[in-house]
């Protein structure tokens, strides 16, 4: 079954500086990660009602979960977790999960 990292990015400290680290730094790092087969990034996130607390979203997929576990254990999983507390100067909230797509 596919496994999914979800990345909830608050809102950060200074918005440019998060934007410019995350592009030239963090995706960067991403892409290294071993056997990723997806990577989004969604901007601009809302909710129906009030402010959101989210400042970027990050979907990051693999294979299935033994393989994002492989990722993560590995040197470049680790160059990428290291860099969260760089990045995140507002706090992130991670998910991982297996999900299932649902035909329409």
């Amino acid at each position: 079954m596919p496994a999914r990292l979800l990345g909830l990015y608050h809102k950060p400290k200074d918005a440019a500086e998060f934007d410019k680290h995350y592009r030239e730094v963090h995706i960067p790092l991403a892409k290294k990660l071993p056997n990723v087969r997806k990577y989004t990034v969604s901007k601009a996130v809302a909710v129906p009602e009030g402010e959101s607390p989210y400042y970027l979203v990050a979907d990051v997929d693999w294979d299935d979960m033994d393989s994002l576990q492989k990722a993560f254990a590995s040197p470049e999983g680790q160059a990428a977790q290291a860099d969260l507390p760089v990045l995140a100067t507002g706090g992130v909230t991670m998910l991982i999960y297996e999900y299932e797509e649902v035909p329409l």
